[in-house]
Formats: structure tokens, sequence, C-alpha cells
């Protein structure tokens, strides 16, 4: 792991939620923040943004019937992995699918503070990983204006 983040913010969410998070992402950049987004990512690998036809449901439907031992679908994990260990704080976008919750338990595991934005379904105990869960974006917006230290836990608090 890089000796300072590189990332305020790692942003997980449904690649199907993407225009939200692409609003959610911009809210933060606003606030001064450098976040890693898939988003953004997706296409500067030209095997993935090939994929991409503007359409959410034909690239997932696309990337879903690649074999998990697909170079492409590696670059991918290798890219977001480094990104969320050179990343201070996660923020999950909800609802979210199996590998945002993945990811929310690696920065977890990490020691980053997690957060969470959006609606909860339902109680689950593994959310007391997230330090706050915002409601929605306006909430978000409020506590960044408001917030000082965003770095990652050391212990002490």
């Amino acid at each position: 792991m890089p000796p300072h983040p590189t990332y305020d913010f790692f942003v997980a969410g449904r690649w199907r939620d993407h225009r939200n998070v692409q609003l959610i992402v911009d809210t933060l950049r606003a606030h001064g923040r450098t976040v890693y987004s898939f988003v953004d990512r997706a296409y500067e690998d030209p095997d993935i943004a090939a994929l991409l036809t503007g359409d959410p449901e034909h690239f997932m439907t696309a990337s879903e019937q690649l074999t998990q031992g697909d170079p492409r679908i590696r670059r991918i994990f290798d890219r977001d992995m480094f990104a969320e260990r050179a990343a201070a704080s996660f923020l999950l976008v909800l609802p979210a699918g199996i590998a945002g919750h993945i990811e929310a338990g690696v920065a977890y595991g990490l020691g980053k503070p997690c957060y969470a934005l959006g609606a909860v379904e339902k109680t689950e105990t593994l959310y007391c990983v997230f330090e706050r869960i915002f409601p929605d974006l306006a909430a978000l917006d409020r506590w960044l204006r408001a917030a000082q230290d965003l770095g990652p836990r050391d212990g002490t608090s």
C-alpha cells in the first residue's frame, strides 16, 4: 500500500446505477475530494470500453458472461484493489451488489473509515462496518461541508 493515500474516497456501487454513482462522485469532487470510481475507470481499458454501449444492462450482461479467468476481469480486479488500498475512505452506494459489499469488507479490514449512502432495505449486523449511513445525497453534502478529518482510523478513537 502506498505510504499516503492517493484518493480521499473509493466509491463502490452497481454499474446499473452508474448515473447516481456519478452524481455522488461529482459531489465529492465539488468539495475538493479526490475520488476513485469504477465509472471513471471503466472507459480507460479499451477491452472494457468495447463492452460499453451506454446501456448499463448490456454492459452488465456482457461482463457477467465472461469467465472468472478472463484477463479483463483480472485487470478490473487488480486496478480496483490497488485503488481501494490507495484510498483513505470508502463509500458504498446503496443498493449495492455482492461485489460492492465485498469491497466494503476489504475496506473495513484495511482499517479505512467506511460510509454508505442510500436507503437500507433491512437491518444487517455487518452494516456496523459503516461509521455513517447517509440517507441521501443532501445528507452527504451537509456532512462534507462540516467534515474536517476523513483520514483512516488509527485505533485511538
